[in-house]
């Protein structure tokens, strides 16, 4: 088998799936081609590559979707073949057409099965066809929100209103009533029509309970089709998947042997090359029902490359250039647990709303074996690697963006994608819980403490999860998470030790009886929340002694360091990885979805900020105010209206979906502050109300 299949290929696409591939192509030793935009012309995956070719303005309807434009890079430049990553240009039919015309090879299938999996209807009909488990449904094109309501009605609540061109959660809509159903249509539709031109419906069941987990396939063009086992994706916000995990946790081996085989029927019947994804509903009793199949590279690949070793852009390089699968279904095995968190530009405190700006410091934990780096071993490199099974869990982080990058209102808010590996799942979420409690990321608002707060969480420790699990488990939105039990001693312990670990002078003098260490007294008392925790610590050799409220916790240590970012607390063996940020008179601590202000005081001072007022919020309730960057597409109400509790106000759109603000209560629409298409920032007013009496 040659190493090397290509001397060069163009990767047609950005971001972190850009750097992704030349990682695997550089292993190759083969060369890369990156293009850019005006957007991204300092970006990480243009300074990974060999060559980069600019290709237009930020909006990506005038560069990476523009075809004659990726091709013109690859005749400039000599490549041979073109990776498209996901998104953009890799399930476009056209696109491989125009380069096969060209003489450039497609790193992917052919555009028979990208036609005929890239529609929604087209796919369902040939699953059907294939023998795979399908979801009761209306395949048909549907005319308008009345006939949308009559068939969702027919089919019987609840059900999914999706785009049949669409992916990424746009386009989708769940309807438990006709009402829904008609609105749940027109916005699918408009959605669908803005991201991807084309706006056909069509509605199906949705199951109640359900999992949503996947198939990974992988064919050759010598007719070798084989299943890599499964990836559980269940945990979904607005559709859009957020964390994901292989195995399951809930397939048995008939049930996963099962899917793989109609997996496997499914590519074949379509001539399937290349790597691709079949994607499953599964039930409470372990019916799966056929959703999709992806005909590119998943997002969420890495943590079937982690169980398996196998590195799938790899073999999706050798497929392209002819070359036979050198595996077998019997080389595929499961090798531990793979844990995969999507690190999102979205404030979780606000809903989940876009945030974009600059990166003012992005440090990801060092990605290789937990526990067996040193400062300048080599990073951890590709898919699988030596640490599988080794028994060490394994941190890797796929990512297109480093510290002083620009998030981009253009594109996708993806900042990177964080795995760990471990022999066992419960070992992977431990890894996992503190790789993101370690990851650190200013400048934008980021999801990494609702990602933290589910490590900890009961339903995901016990694998006892459905793609309803964000919907009923935090139905008013993120808010923070709940502390567990010694959450808040503990971090009120981290505050009194770096507050003492922060002065500067040696060991001080007694003043009446209380040991003072560089003017801080030997007893601290921390406000952290609604709680007040008295500290006392004394160093003793290897760390403090220290007592909480009375409790006696034996040596505590503490590694931080002035000016840094986080400290790793160590009580009774258990190590705990805080973000610090200092404020007045305090810390800002986060850990595990927790976001507090621990306020140090000597016990004098403390009696007395006990007295101080609490300062109370500015009164908004009588605005609407844009909850994020964005543009306005529709004003639903006019001036002088009476709205109702739930009625829609306003359509703004960001990042390329339709967000449709709601009337909390109430009230008459006093004064309209926009009009539609303008841009706004965060918190800008929309409309003032009055409240109705």
């Amino acid at each position: 088998m040659s190493n090397k299949p290509f001397t060069k290929i163009l990767i047609a696409n950005r971001g972190e799936i850009a750097c992704r591939v030349i990682k695997s192509a550089k292993k190759m030793g083969i060369a890369t081609v990156a293009v850019y935009s005006d957007a991204d012309r300092d970006a990480v995956h243009v300074q990974m590559a060999d060559e980069a070719v600019h290709i237009g303005p930020p909006q990506a309807n005038q560069s990476y979707l523009v075809q004659d434009k990726i091709i013109e890079a690859c005749k400039s430049t000599g490549a041979q073949a073109v990776h498209p990553g996901y998104g953009f240009l890799s399930e476009n039919a056209k696109f491989c057409e125009t380069l096969e015309a060209a003489g450039i090879i497609f790193i992917g299938p052919k555009p028979k099965a990208i036609e005929a999996m890239g529609d929604k209807i087209t796919s369902k009909k040939l699953a059907q066809e294939a023998g795979v488990s399908t979801v009761p449904g209306h395949m048909g094109l549907i005319e308008d929100a009345a006939e949308a309501a009559k068939i969702a009605a027919e089919i019987g609540y609840p059900v999914m209103i999706k785009a049949s061109a669409g992916g990424g959660g746009k386009g989708m809509r769940i309807a438990w009533n006709d009402d829904e159903a008609r609105e749940g249509f027109e916005r699918s539709k408009s959605e669908a029509a803005s991201s991807f031109g084309d706006d056909r419906i069509f509605i199906e069941k949705f199951i109640e309970e359900p999992r949503h987990i996947e198939i990974q396939v992988l064919a050759d063009s010598h007719g070798n089709t084989l299943y890599l086992n499964e990836r559980e994706c269940s945990i979904q916000r607005r559709n859009q998947k957020v964390i994901e995990e292989a195995p399951s946790a809930f397939l048995d081996e008939e049930t996963r042997r099962a899917m793989g085989q109609q997996s496997v029927a499914l590519a074949k019947a379509v001539d399937y090359e290349s790597a691709g994804t079949v994607e499953f509903i599964v039930d409470k009793d372990r019916n799966f029902y056929f959703l999709e199949m992806n005909t590119r590279l998943q997002v969420e690949h890495p943590v079937t490359e982690l169980i398996t070793g196998v590195d799938l852009v790899e073999q999706m390089i050798r497929v392209a250039a002819g070359e036979r699968l050198a595996l077998t279904q019997d080389d595929i095995g499961i090798d531990g647990w793979a844990v995969e968190s999507r690190l999102y530009a979205e404030d979780p405190y606000r809903n989940f709303l876009p945030s974009i700006g600059r990166l003012t410091a992005y440090a990801p934990p060092p990605e290789g074996p937990i526990g067996e780096r040193s400062e300048g071993d080599p990073v951890f490199e590709g898919p699988g690697g030596s640490a599988i099974g080794g028994g060490k869990p394994v941190i890797r982080n796929d990512t297109g963006v480093t510290e002083g990058s620009e998030i981009s209102m253009f594109y996708d808010p993806m900042v990177a994608k964080l795995c760990t590996w471990a022999p066992t799942r419960e070992e992977a979420t431990d890894a996992m819980g503190d790789a993101l409690d370690s990851f650190v990321v200013d400048g934008i608002g980021h999801n990494i403490p609702f990602l933290s707060a589910i490590m900890a969480h009961p339903k995901w420790r016990s694998g006892d999860i459905t793609t309803k699990f964000i919907e009923e488990e935090y139905p008013d939105g993120f808010e923070g998470a709940e502390p567990r039990q010694n959450d808040l001693r503990d971090l009120a312990i981290a505050a009194a030790l770096i507050r003492r670990r922060s002065a500067r002078e040696p060991l001080g003098e007694t003043t009446g009886g209380n040991l003072h260490v560089g003017g801080v007294p030997k007893v601290l008392e921390v406000f952290l929340g609604d709680e007040r925790i008295a500290v006392e610590a004394e160093p003793v050799d290897g760390g403090f002694a220290v007592t909480a409220d009375g409790d006696d916790l034996g040596t505590v240590t503490l590694d931080w360091r002035r000016g840094v970012a986080l400290a790793r607390l160590t009580i009774d063996g258990t190590v705990r990885s805080i973000r610090v940020d200092p404020v007045s008179a305090g810390y800002r601590l986060r850990h595990r979805g927790l976001d507090l202000v621990a306020k140090v005081y000597s016990p004098r001072v403390a009696e007395l900020a006990a007295l101080m007022p609490v300062k109370e919020a500015p009164d908004t309730s009588n605005l609407l105010l844009c909850p994020m960057p964005g543009l306005i597409v529709s004003l639903m109400v006019k001036e002088g209206e009476t709205v109702q509790a739930g009625q829609a106000l306003a359509i703004v759109e960001a990042m390329k979906m339709e967000n449709v603000l709601r009337a909390e209560r109430q009230a008459t629409v006093k004064r309209l502050a926009v009009e539609e298409g303008d841009s706004l920032a965060v918190d800008e007013t929309i409309m003032e109300f009055e409240t109705t009496a």
